[in-house]
Order: structure tokens, then sequence, then C-alpha cells
């Protein structure tokens, strides 16, 4: 578990052959082999590392899930290592399970804040809510607003110079997690649906009730 607050920036080294190298230097305070550290919100596991950096291994289906596969050599991430239950839980609940990617669209001055607009796909926007929780490149950030083919945050100076969406841009794909309280709420509840309880509360008309002597 993570909680969206980014540690560090650190820097591709290399990638491909189906892992991936971080050059990075306060995620390693710490460090153990088989640690999860967060990079750009995909939970990865240590499989090496030494005084300059991490390496990790990279599942196809991470990288077809995310924006991996877009890094090159140099390319800058978002690090977090994972929550300890001495931690200050200062984001949110992240798993670091992405739920698919979006593409930024738009960035929009407002004051002393800049409003960036993400497209993406109608099963990610279900679970996108109005001052709810979202995790973008693994940042806690609170939606302002949700439409049929976007949604908007918020961010203010610090946010942009602690992580990578200094370097952002329009078109720029960012990985997404959506709050998974909200998935966990739409699962339980598609469950009740679907018991044999819920489907004899659905047959239960006034109709049949007639018919049934009531």
């Amino acid at each position: 578990m993570f909680t969206g607050i980014i540690e560090e920036v650190g820097h591709v080294a290399r990638i491909g052959g189906g892992s991936i190298v971080i050059d990075c230097q306060k995620v390693l305070e710490d460090v153990q082999l088989g640690d999860s550290i967060a990079v750009n919100g995909v939970c990865l596991t240590v499989t090496h590392f030494d005084r300059s950096g991490f390496t990790a291994d990279v599942m196809p289906e991470t990288v077809r899930r995310t924006s991996l596969a877009e890094l090159k050599k140099g390319s800058p991430v978002n690090l977090e290592r994972a929550l300890t239950l001495a931690s200050r839980l200062g984001g949110h609940i992240v798993s670091g399970h992405i739920d698919g990617t979006g593409e930024i669209v738009k960035f929009a001055d407002e004051g002393n804040a800049i409003l960036m607009t993400v497209s993406a796909d109608k099963d990610l926007l279900r679970y996108i809510v109005e001052k709810g929780s979202v995790a973008l490149d693994g940042i806690s950030l609170t939606v302002a607003a949700v439409t049929d083919r976007d949604f908007t945050v918020s961010l203010i100076p610090h946010t942009r110079e602690v992580t990578n969406l200094g370097g952002k841009k329009t078109g720029s794909s960012i990985n997404i997690e959506t709050d998974v309280l909200g998935k966990y709420v739409e699962k339980m509840l598609r469950g009740r649906e679907d018991s044999p309880q819920a489907k004899a509360q659905s047959n239960m008309t006034l109709a049949f009730l007639r018919e049934n002597g009531f």
C-alpha cells in the first residue's frame, strides 16, 4: 500500500528485457530485496539494488496496463516506498495497481494553481468522483470536475516541482488508479443484486402477491 505522496523523482537508467533500472537516492535509505516501490504509481518489487539505484522486474501485463512502455533512458519517474504503520497517511489509500492510462488534454492557469484535464475511458471515469481522490502517476490528487469524457485536477506549484508533472505536456500519457474503495463498494453491491434474496425481492410485485393469496 502507498499514500500517493511522492518521495523522490528518479530517472530511468535502463528499461527492457522484462526489467527496469532506476537511478535514485532517497528511497534507497532503508531498501531491502523484495520491498515494494511505486514507480509512476506502479507497484514494483525490488530485485537488486546498490548505492545508485534499484532494479525491478516488469511483467507483460504491467506494460499493457500502464505507460511504462513509453519510458526511455533518462525519463523522470515518481517514486514512493510502501506505507508503514508509522507513516502519515497524507494522501489516500493507493494500491499501486494501475487501472489504465489517460491522456493529458489541457492545462489552464487558475490563480496560483494549474488545472490539468485528463481524458479517460468510460470504464475508468465511472469510478472518478468530483471532490474524490485519484492517483495519477502515483500522485494523490483531488478531482475538481468530471465529465463523460474527462476529469480535471488542480495542481499547486509544489506538486509540479516535486513530481514528474512539471515535465508533462498536452498529449502526455499518464497512469490512472481510481479510488479502491469505490471499486469494492460496486463489487459488493453487484453481488447483493445477484443474490437469490435480491432476485426474489425484485419479483415481489402487487400482482405477484395477489396471485399467491396475499
